[in-house]
């Protein structure tokens, strides 16, 4: 190969890592992921500390940590000054770069070309979601494009498939679930619509009467499964073109879903590991390892040095982020079993997560009236359903310490506050209590999601 790899870039937006059947899930809903994955490696621990979507691909597209970009909400636009993104890496190493569905975001500048799809609501006479097949309208053609011409590409591509709505079309909408889904004796839905920030969004898209949350969970994994069937044509496409030994290709997502979960439904707030866990999946035929997995913990920050490292682009910028290339080599690399986490937009938290502690500190009160300190032993409690920070003082004690003397230390490298006490999510003050943050947010429907989702 006489140029740089391309890269192909998946970046899948709120794909829950322990609803993958690649990654042990029960319903077979990414055969082809894990088909493709056999020729490559993947990372069973990869974690995504700061959430939701911007600061998520922020990380995850600079290689730094929040402290290092400056952003840990949704609706902020803008990185640290000086802090180049992948793309923007990539063109001054001779690359020519593409961007599908993510034009806007903060971590979504510097491409060559930047191309738009349907990828939120119904846009069929069925009245479902066809968001990957309007992707691939979009990525076959370019693919080819890129494909002819002389210097190496990057094709980054944001699919928004596990996204709400979950609207796979069929036969993908009832692969999953073949019950009742609006049995009136079943009233677990109620809390949902009951939920007034989020009860009629989320109305909006389920079947009118449905009470039962299995059916919507199935949606989701239904979503996922109709996604890896219309990624496996990007990956047939890269076959038939002759570019698979040439190219670089990853699967990763910038955070992932709470379903049913801590009463955050069907959305991507709360630190809790749902939201947390994220895929990292990475082949390059003929120049990595076949079906390797590795279970180190590593963070979306590591993705950035991790490609340029396999790619052999020389990296000398200043990065929180380490190449997981080591672990694939058989070297040592240090390994980072504790990280700072937060969320900043739908509720204002941080915390620190170890491999058996997650501290949970709301920085201001939230909109699910939940206590301001939340404490959970994952090893006990691997769901984080049994909040113990009464029981366990000290171990709060201890664990706020070493995430304040973590933020102190980054405060000190960076020359910047912590972004979590700069960021707030209304007038630029705190909420001063629960119910102001609950009569304060609200999504009326599909087309109100669409326009908040555009803003940020």
């Amino acid at each position: 190969m006489s140029k740089k790899p391309n890269l192909l870039f998946f970046g899948i937006d709120s794909l829950r890592r322990n609803h993958m059947s690649h990654y042990g899930y029960a319903r077979l809903n990414t055969p082809h992921i894990t088909e493709y994955a056999k020729g490559g490696i993947t990372f069973d621990n990869c974690f995504s500390p700061h959430i939701p979507t911007t600061p998520g691909y922020a990380n995850m597209m600079t290689g730094r940590d929040c402290f290092g970009t400056g952003v840990v909400g949704l609706s902020q636009k803008k990185i640290v000054d000086g802090v180049p993104v992948l793309a923007e890496i990539l063109r001054d190493n001779g690359y020519t770069t593409t961007c599908v569905g993510f034009e806007g975001n903060a971590a979504g500048r510097g491409y060559d070309n930047y191309l738009s799809f349907s990828g939120w609501g119904p846009d069929h006479d069925d009245g479902r979601a066809h968001k990957a097949e309007n992707m691939n309208e979009v990525v076959l053609p370019e693919l080819e494009r890129l494909a002819a011409q002389d210097k190496p590409f990057m094709l980054f591509l944001r699919h928004m498939d596990p996204h709400s709505p979950y609207l796979p079309p069929q036969p993908f909408q009832g692969m999953f679930f073949q019950g009742d889904a609006c049995d009136p004796n079943d009233k677990r839905m109620q809390k949902v619509y009951d939920f007034k920030p989020f009860g009629d969004y989320i109305k909006s898209w389920v079947p009118d009467g449905c009470t039962n949350p299995d059916y919507v969970i199935a949606q989701y994994d239904a979503a996922v499964a109709y996604m890896d069937s219309c990624i496996q044509q990007i990956l047939t496409k890269l076959k038939q073109l002759n570019l698979e030994e040439d190219t670089v290709v990853i699967f990763v997502s910038d955070h992932g879903e709470t379903l049913y979960d801590h009463d955050c439904y069907f959305d991507h707030h709360g630190m809790y590991d749902c939201t947390l866990v994220v895929p990292l999946i990475i082949r390059w035929k003929g120049h990595l390892p076949e079906g390797k997995r590795y279970g180190d913990y590593c963070q979306l920050k590591d993705v950035t040095p991790t490609l340029l490292d396999i790619m052999g682009i020389e990296n000398n910028l200043p990065m929180e982020g380490r190449s997981l290339m080591p672990l694939v080599r058989g070297e040592a690399r240090e390994a980072e079993p504790e990280f700072y986490i937060t969320e900043c937009t739908w509720m204002r938290k941080h915390g620190w997560r170890t491999p058996e502690w997650k501290l949970i500190v709301a920085l201001e009160p939230d909109f699910h009236f939940k206590p301001e300190i939340e404490l959970y032993n994952l090893i006990k409690d691997p769901e984080e359903n049994n909040n113990v920070a009464a029981e366990n003082p000290e171990v709060v004690e201890v664990l706020k310490n070493r995430m304040q003397a973590w933020i102190a230390k980054r405060e000190a490298e960076t020359g910047r506050p912590d972004p979590m006490y700069t960021n707030f999510l209304m007038n630029d003050r705190p909420f001063v209590s629960s119910q102001e943050a609950y009569d304060s947010k609200y999504i009326g429907g599909i087309a109100d999601a669409v326009k908040l989702q555009q803003k940020h």
